[in-house]
Order: structure tokens, then sequence, then C-alpha cells
């Protein structure tokens, strides 16, 4: 292939970059037409499938990311030392409705949940799995919550259609409603 030797700069763009990096960045970077891109992450993926390295590339959260494969997790832990932060069950449940309702309301979270939800919300903040993506046009113009970025890659997904159908798992919801 005659953009072989741009592998070399597209790893080195997905390393810097630490996120997902979209195939339209890459391809204006490195002046050739995003196909090109795809093509070249593709051999690049087979290559890395095909070696025994501790690299792979996914495809995440509207673009591509340099990751470590699972058959290394227990290695890297040991590196990170990292204390595993989990969410709790409310703050899952509330994920879960502004995953498949937004945007929404933190009054409309509340009428699902049947709590307040100040706490979690504000956790989920934190933690930069939602974010304001502006105000309902409503009396008090209330605060619209939505998912970002952070949370595709979290839970591993291109793009929001990647969630499961709602209405096949509980088919009592409506999330049009």
């Amino acid at each position: 292939m005659f953009y072989r030797h741009l592998q070399g700069p597209i790893e080195a763009l997905l390393f810097a970059s630490g996120q997902p990096l979209p195939a339209e960045r890459i391809a204006s970077m490195l002046n050739i037409h995003i196909d090109h891109v795809h093509t070249l992450i593709a051999d690049m993926v087979n290559s890395m499938m095909a070696e025994e390295r501790g690299l792979t590339i996914v495809e995440v959260a509207g673009g591509y990311q340099l990751c470590t494969k699972p058959a290394f997790s227990n290695i890297v832990s040991k590196l990170a030392a990292v204390q595993e932060s989990k969410l709790s069950a409310a703050a899952l449940e509330t994920l879960a409705i502004v995953a498949f309702k937004q945007p929404v309301t933190r009054q409309e979270i509340e009428s699902i949940r049947g709590v307040n939800v100040d706490r979690v919300v504000t956790t989920l903040l934190e933690r930069m799995l939602i974010k304001e993506i502006g105000r309902k046009e409503a009396i008090g113009r209330p605060i619209l919550y939505g998912t970002t970025i952070e949370f595709l890659q979290c839970f591993g997904l291109k793009s929001l259609e990647d969630l499961p159908d709602i209405s096949r798992l509980l088919p009592d919801i409506h999330p049009e409603e």
C-alpha cells in the first residue's frame, strides 16, 4: 500500500492523544483522504492482532484510540495500582436514564427514579459521564443533561446508537415519552 509509511505517524498520533481521535482529524493532519485512514488503521489492527503485541487500536466514542489488549489488563493494573472507583446502583440508574432519555432535566430524572438525584447528578458531572447540554424551553429554564465522550469511552461505545434497544429490554418502557 502506498500510504503504509503513514502507519507510524498514525500510531504516534493515537499514542500522544490519549483520547479517541476522529478519522477526519487524522486525515487532515496527514493530508490524506479519510478512506486511507480507515484502511491504514484496519491494517494496523490486523498487524497488532497477528503479532504478540501489547497494544491494539479500538474504535470508540467517534474516533480511534490506542489501548492495551485485554489479555494484559492484570499486568497493567499492577503498574497503575489505581483503586477502582465503582458507581453506586443509584448512579448507574441515573446514568441509564440520562443515556436513554437525553436531553433530560433533573426533575424528569427524579420523576422516573422517585427520589432526589442532586448528589448523584453531581457525582456523574464530576466523573464527566454526563454534562449540561443546554436549557429546556420551559418555566425556570431547567438544565438539560446528556452523556459525554467519556461515557462512550467508559462503556466501549462508538456512539449512542450502540446502546441497546430499551424497548426490547423493557417492553413496558417507551423512551420517546
